[in-house]
């Protein structure tokens, strides 16, 4: 197995400062395992002794308990949390992916390894109430408590103030990584981001992610180069591109919007197109998952049971089996939500190609494929038409994100594409 930075890409900086900030910790717990040592049952050391049971962080030693990773979509912000709760956890104190403190972090089943993965559109406060009270025990390992929250955006109002008690006042050896796209405070409120250490990542250039593609997922050469400049970046949607057809079709479908853009008609009907390939995307990924909880909740309520009470007991679960509806309800609408956010980068990089040629700037082309198109809707629309085009959808990403329903915001867009 290699290092647990291994898959961190283009990141040099970043993955620096986490080693030393893991050796750091390494340090302090090893020299608090030798003060308790020394202290001994009635040396008169006794204050040594707690401070070294306490796991004492000093941010100057380069490590501290609570960071926030930020980055813009794809940089690998979960990437380098998860790596960093790894080498934590790591009897070498290095991340080197090879001892079990590794392994079962990596693998997600490490005992004192906190995943927080959103799967709705927000993190609510009874289930961070419910975190930070767990994080608050001793680490079984012997080592530390951490808690990843990826996503740490969608905390609500009242998630975050029971996040910030827990940092405020953290807990011995319980170490807090967020991830969140930056430290506005739109994404992260500024008390949180006071008190944490932040760890800025930058998009990883396409050659860099290409390589990974082509080493660690065996992807021709290629096929990665291509993946990597499509997705601007993206690592798991390199990877999705490279490796699944139907993501190239769902892509293709996407390109082809300029084209379709001839008339008001034709621009609802291709934002009912774009809508509808993301909610078919949606239901596919979430559909066996749903069914699956459905299936373990009721049996787990004596679905199908033949015993005295069976009934009655399914009766006495709906309560329970509509919380279980709600929950996948709004996982359903975060799958959609992100799918259709997918479609608008792919086209928002198709507009800031035909951007760059009118512009006759020497960059290369996000979308290789649709090149010739891109260079005659520059020819057509000039520089000042691609900028506009480009500003209605990232005008449209940043709607759906406020919460406007995506079939308005999509349709507003496909006007704007289609006036210029």
């Amino acid at each position: 197995m290699p290092d647990v930075f291994a898959d961190l890409v283009g990141q040099d900086e970043a993955v620096a400062e986490l080693r030393r900030a893991a050796a750091a910790a390494a340090a302090v717990l090893r020299a608090g395992a030798a003060a308790l040592v020394t202290a001994g049952p009635a040396s008169g050391n006794e204050s040594t002794a707690d401070d070294a049971a306490t796991g004492g962080l000093d941010p100057a030693a380069g490590m501290t308990h609570a960071w926030i990773f930020t980055g813009p979509p794809g940089s690998g912000r979960s990437v380098a949390a998860r790596a960093f709760a790894a080498a934590l956890q790591c009897v070498h104190g290095t991340g080197c992916g090879e001892c079990p403190g590794c392994r079962t972090t990596m693998g997600g089943t490490h005992a004192d390894v906190r995943l927080v993965v959103p799967e709705g559109l927000s993190i609510g406060v009874s289930e961070m109430r419910a975190l930070v009270l767990r994080a608050a025990s001793t680490p079984s390992g012997g080592r530390w408590q951490v808690v990843v929250i990826e996503d740490a955006d969608r905390l609500t109002e009242a998630a975050g103030n029971a996040l910030l008690k827990a940092i405020e006042e953290p807990p011995p050896r319980t170490v807090f990584l967020l991830c969140a796209p930056s430290t506005h405070p739109d994404d992260i409120s500024v008390t949180i981001r006071s008190r944490c250490r932040v760890v800025p990542l930058r998009q990883p250039p396409a050659d860099a992610v290409a390589e990974v593609l082509a080493r660690r997922d065996g992807i021709a050469p290629d096929v990665a180069q291509w993946a990597a400049a499509a997705a601007q970046g993206h690592v798991g949607r390199a990877r999705r591109l490279a490796r699944d057809p139907e993501a190239r079709k769902r892509r293709e479908a996407v390109l082809a919007v300029p084209r379709r853009l001839t008339g008001i008609g034709a621009a609802f009907d291709a934002a009912s197109a774009l809508i509808e390939a993301a909610e078919a995307e949606a239901a596919a990924s979430v559909t066996e998952a749903d069914t699956a909880e459905r299936a373990a909740l009721e049996t787990a309520l004596g679905a199908g049971g033949t015993g005295r009470g069976a009934a009655g007991a399914m009766r006495g679960a709906a309560g329970q089996l509509k919380e279980l509806e709600k929950r996948q309800k709004s996982r359903a609408t975060r799958a959609q939500r992100d799918a259709l956010d997918r479609a608008l980068v792919d086209l928002a990089g198709f507009y800031r190609d035909a951007l760059t040629m009118a512009l006759g700037a020497p960059v290369a082309p996000v979308h290789t494929d649709t090149a010739a198109l891109a260079g005659a809707g520059a020819q057509k629309w000039d520089a000042e038409g691609a900028l506009r085009r480009l500003e209605a959808v990232l005008a449209c990403r940043a709607a759906i994100e406020a919460n406007v329903k995506p079939r308005i915001a999509v349709e507003a867009m496909m006007l704007a594409l289609w006036k210029g």
